[in-house]
């Protein structure tokens, strides 16, 4: 009889403690381990999470990225024209010195002509200026902020803030290029 009741209480501590991990996680998605809830308050707005994707260098998990849009565009083109809140979040899963992230930052951007030359262009010089090394788990945020500007943090960055739409714009556009989440 105490055995049968120790097997309850077991089992009933091991659905408790799943029902638990389950609420603890609720709001959010996981990919490639890391975990980013569904929407988050910038602010005063909300933004959704509108796409996670793990990015790979050969067989090594480098990075997962989150885009996050306060409207709910159909298009690239909507996602990026729109004046709200919007924002790229990378969480680091290894370690990436400066030069590594400079590198791979530089060469994605150039990849739009707006930001190769041109005032856009010192504006590259500048958030590129700002990065630093970052340890796995360490993030680089990029966030927009209508009647701001784009304002480049996390532990990956030293901090710095790019007033204006049009870098916003070609930053995004860039991105969302290389990594279309929207049909085309």
């Amino acid at each position: 009889m105490k055995e049968q009741a120790l097997r309850s209480f077991a089992r009933g501590l091991v659905l408790s403690l799943t029902l638990v991990s389950g609420v603890a996680f609720a709001g959010q998605k996981q990919v490639g381990g890391v975990r980013m809830p569904d929407s988050l308050t910038l602010q005063g707005r909300t933004v959704a999470l509108a796409h996670m994707e793990l990015h790979k260098r050969f067989i090594f998990k480098v990075y997962v990225w989150s885009l996050y849009l306060e409207d709910h565009p159909r298009s690239a083109s909507e996602a990026i024209a729109s004046n709200s809140v919007k924002r790229l979040h990378f969480r680091f899963l290894r370690d990436i010195s400066r030069s590594q992230l400079v590198e791979s930052l530089r060469n994605g951007l150039h990849r739009n002509p707006d930001l190769r030359e041109g005032p856009l262009a010192q504006q590259v010089g500048v958030m590129l200026g700002s990065l630093r090394d970052v340890e796995k788990g360490g993030d680089l945020i990029i966030t927009y902020t209508p009647g701001g500007g784009l304002e480049i943090a996390g532990e990956a960055s030293g901090g710095v803030f790019i007033p204006g739409k049009s870098f916003a714009d070609a930053l995004f556009s860039a991105w969302l290029d290389v990594h279309p989440i929207f049909p085309r």
